[in-house]
């Protein structure tokens, strides 16, 4: 079970280079919680939506390079990098650390923890 659990995580975070909403939102169930620590969390599909629209509409590419991937149960936890190209040209990447809960084929929970200063946000 882990090995699919990290198979849909991995297909997740390779959807996000095509950059299309309803593809990253199909992997989610419609109660899932998205929490980008420190910063308040999005409960629900509609609200998870607001935000990775908003990140879809501030670049033009995103990459979420994943670098290792470790599992037990349902637990998936990922380091990788993920970089944007801007609108407007500028660049950034920052290292992450993302945890997802599995249910059913479907990710119910996805925390990420990172660095605000290097993301350029803190």
């Amino acid at each position: 079970m882990s090995a699919e659990n990290e198979k849909i995580v991995t297909d997740f975070c390779r959807a996000w280079s095509r950059m299309k909403l309803d593809e990253i939102l199909g992997f989610m169930t419609d109660d899932a919680v998205y929490h980008n620590i420190p910063m308040p969390p999005a409960t629900g599909k509609a609200a998870i939506r607001a935000v990775v629209d908003g990140f879809l509409k501030m670049a033009d590419a995103i990459d979420f390079k994943v670098l290792n991937t470790a599992s037990a149960g349902n637990v998936v936890m990922n380091e990788r990098v993920d970089s944007f190209q801007y609108k407007g040209g500028k660049t950034g990447s920052v290292p992450v650390v993302g945890v997802f809960e599995v249910k059913g084929g479907k990710i119910s929970a996805w925390r990420d923890y990172f660095d605000m200063k290097m993301a350029g946000v803190g």
